[in-house]
């Protein structure tokens, strides 16, 4: 099956890349944009039939590995 992790700064967490690419996005004309958070995706390709069990599984990957659960929070969708 595949997973897509998805890991992305909690709020009120300082995101220094974030801001430093909203401030490159607004140099480059793109005044709408008014905020940007940086993040990561993961594309886990798994072994396994049940979802549920693969999200368990992927999830506690996430929790393990993939994301600082201190300062970051994080999606599992299961793609298939």
């Amino acid at each position: 099956m595949k997973v897509e992790v998805r890991v992305y700064p909690r709020e009120g967490v300082l995101d220094p890349q974030g801001k430093a690419i909203a401030a490159a996005l607004a140099r480059l004309g793109h005044s709408s944009v008014k905020d940007v958070r940086a993040g990561k995706v993961f594309f886990l390709e798994v072994e396994g039939s049940d979802p549920a069990t693969v999200e368990r599984d992927a999830r506690r990957m996430a929790e393990e590995l993939l994301a600082n659960t201190t300062i970051e929070g994080f999606d599992v969708r299961i793609a298939g």
